[in-house]
């Protein structure tokens, strides 16, 4: 019996998706793609269409003849690479290269590898999209456009081995306009002026800012000469109810942002380890601009956060992804089975699936409750007031769980200023009002 050929990009895969369709299928690798522009010339016809001009590399030979043996064996050859362009476009290179028939030909797309899903993606199969084949060709023929040209002057006034293509220049010149930008920043100095007062309880000191930045040395002094003889009352107390929503769960940037940030991952050490646990099977497809979680996850985070955390912790919700073009149908990175808590597998892979279960369970979770005050402290011989903010969470939500990091987190971000139950006109003891010299800062550089 003539078994069906499924054919995918990376030999971890195809050993996970064999193992779910067992032996009336045979599942190879392609190693990638099978055929590229020639590394020796420019490779494009440009009097013609900006054609491409494709050969099949040395190494890859070896491979294109075992795919040919097995193809010319099967009733169906099911392409199953990634469900993006350059998967595409590789089970496009296939079908011509392998000189498979149309009747015969079957392409399959699936963003998680689940035996589920595999075998829902056979039954639902479809035709190479020429639309994201052509897209591909586009982007490759743009590399070799702009590459081929720019980087032989890279080589002759910089140094060889240097490349330059239609990202990295691109990137090039938003770090050097950010640097012309820093070497143009002027800075200029300032006062900050803070002060610890108490109320009644004495014990209970807390912080306070004065409302203004003081310009100049003298100014300063002067204020602070003032301070020693005056009186201090709790003119106002503002306090807010505010709420804290979870983050969407990740998309590709957002997961390489937020693994550099809390795990110290690469960008390359990120996708690396994400791509290992797609093709075990752990994550749904790592390359994806979408925020979409399916009803199916949605119901079956609701069901793992009422287990672990109570129902008052839960709240599904839909997110839509603000990307222009961005595909809905397919889902954020997550993991492919929500109640897999733990996973096998080297440490990075362990953080990093963690770092995904939970910014996707925290993604389904209900907002954090908080409560937001805002005391404005009068001086008695002065028009200027301190003000005095602190910050209480009536109920964590999310945060039980998750909290998303930024470019600016540091080791004081997460200290509290706790502020005493205070009265309006309250009377307060000045303990200390100190100040310090400063100065504005530049943008930052790129992270």
């Amino acid at each position: 019996m003539c078994k069906d050929l499924v054919i995918v990009e990376s030999p971890a895969k195809a050993k996970t998706i064999q193992r779910f369709l067992g032996e009336k299928y045979i599942v190879k690798s392609s190693y990638g793609h099978i055929r590229d522009l020639s590394e020796k010339d420019l490779s494009i016809d440009i009097n013609n269409g900006f054609a491409p001009i494709y050969v099949i590399p040395p190494d890859k030979k070896a491979v294109v003849k075992e795919l040919k043996s097995y193809s010319s064996k099967s009733d169906t050859v099911l392409l199953a690479t990634d469900e993006d362009r350059e998967g595409e476009a590789i089970s496009w290179h296939l079908k011509e290269v392998l000189e498979l028939d149309d009747n015969k030909t079957k392409r399959i797309v699936f963003h998680e590898i689940t035996k589920e899903t595999i075998i829902k993606a056979i039954k639902e199969w479809r035709t190479i999209n020429m639309n994201l084949v052509k897209a591909q060709q586009a982007r490759r023929v743009l590399d070799r456009l702009v590459g081929f040209e720019l980087s032989p002057l890279l080589w002759k006034k910089i140094k060889p081995a240097l490349s330059a293509g239609r990202v990295q220049s691109v990137a090039v010149r938003l770090i050097v306009e950010r640097e012309k930008e820093i070497n143009s920043f002027k800075e200029t100095k300032y006062y900050r002026v803070t002060a610890k007062f108490s109320g009644e309880e004495k014990n209970k000191i807390f912080d306070a800012e004065l409302s203004v930045k003081i310009n100049t040395k003298e100014e300063v002094i002067d204020f602070l000469n003032k301070c020693i003889n005056a009186q201090y009352h709790v003119a106002n107390i503002e306090i807010k109810p505010a709420k804290q929503s979870p983050p969407p769960p990740f998309t590709t940037s957002t997961l390489q942002q937020e693994a550099s940030r809390k795990l110290g991952f690469s960008v390359a050490k990120t996708m690396m380890v994400a791509q290992q646990l797609y093709e075990a099977g752990y994550i749904t497809y790592m390359r994806t601009d979408s925020v979409n979680l399916s009803d199916m996850i949605i119901a079956a985070a609701k069901k793992e956060i009422t287990k672990l955390f109570g129902q008052q912790y839960s709240k599904p919700r839909k997110y839509k992804t603000k990307t222009l073009n961005a595909q809905e149908a397919h889902e954020a990175i997550r993991p492919t089975y929500i109640n897999n808590r733990d996973i096998d597998g080297d440490i990075s892979q362990k953080k990093l699936y963690d770092l995904i279960w939970k910014r996707t369970i925290a993604s389904q979770m209900e907002d954090a409750s908080l409560e937001k005050t805002n005391i404005t402290i009068s001086i008695s011989n002065s028009n200027e007031h301190f003000i005095a903010k602190g910050e209480v969470i009536k109920f964590d939500g999310f945060l039980k769980l998750y909290k998303e990091s930024s470019e600016d987190d540091n080791s004081n971000s997460s200290s509290e200023n706790i502020l005493p139950k205070l009265k309006l006109n309250e009377k307060l003891i000045n303990h200390s009002i100190t100040c310090s010299e400063e100065f504005t800062h530049h943008p930052p550089r790129y992270s």
